[in-house]
């Protein structure tokens, strides 16, 4: 149990966790980890900008913030938001095109400008957030979709870094994934719209990767992470 919980610390996020000896089995059963690694860094992100709130006008804590995201999880889900982005628009609506030039590591026009439309998104929310307690909402749900997504999601990418995850326990999953949204329902109307904002979000973006690929790949969901996350966030600041 607890290497699972490690391997899933130690792939999501940049924290110092003991290093493990992946075996059979123990990374698939990190999957059902995710919605937890999401909430420990959003009561990170909950706690800097709790430090910050007062210190320093709205503006540079909110940079603070987002700085500390992107270091927390390491711009994994960023890389693969840019690497989709790319593969979206130069692949032309080719499965096969799609899905070569998401295996490329260079960024093109498109990965840069979604990664900065994104950034924006999530800097002016966190800007004006009234409510830092919001702030476990998006990364609790931005992880907890790719755990939902491989509950009904088809992985496409032979040999890629999600492939041993399809072996994952679903009973597992499934109670990690019921968990996290009675988590979000503790929020009362903030963890309602959020969750909205994330079934939307990830169900708008699965119907994209299943019309284009058939399925997902790991760069697409961590393009769901960032998706999800930037969605929720917005949503509770505007509710």
């Amino acid at each position: 149990m607890m290497t699972g919980l490690a391997i899933a610390f130690g792939f999501l996020t940049r924290l110092p966790v003991p290093r493990v000896e992946p075996r059979p089995g123990t990374l698939a059963d990190s999957l059902k980890w995710y919605p937890l690694v999401g909430l420990v860094l959003g009561g990170l992100l909950l706690g800097a900008a709790t430090l910050l709130s007062g210190a320093l006008p709205a503006l540079p804590a909110a940079a603070i913030v987002l700085v500390a995201w992107v270091a927390l999880t390491g711009a994994l889900h960023l890389d693969g938001l840019a690497d989709s982005a790319d593969a979206w628009i130069g692949g032309l609506g080719d499965r096969a095109r799609t899905l070569a030039i998401m295996k490329d590591p260079r960024s093109g026009p498109a990965g840069v400008v979604s990664l900065v439309l994104v950034l924006l998104v999530k800097f002016s929310a966190l800007a004006t957030l009234a409510d830092p307690w919001v702030l476990l909402l998006p990364p609790l749900l931005g992880r907890t979709a790719i755990v939902a997504w491989f509950l009904t999601t088809p992985y496409v990418r032979v040999g890629g870094l999600g492939d041993p995850l399809c072996g994952a326990p679903a009973t597992g999953c499934r109670v990690a994934v019921i968990l996290a949204v009675l988590s979000s329902l503790c929020f009362g109307k903030a963890g309602i719209v959020a969750l909205v904002a994330a079934f939307s979000t990830g169900w708008l973006w699965r119907r994209a990767v299943m019309r284009r690929l058939g399925g997902f790949t790991g760069d697409t969901a961590g393009a769901l992470v960032e998706l999800v996350e930037a969605a929720t966030l917005v949503t509770v600041v505007l509710r």
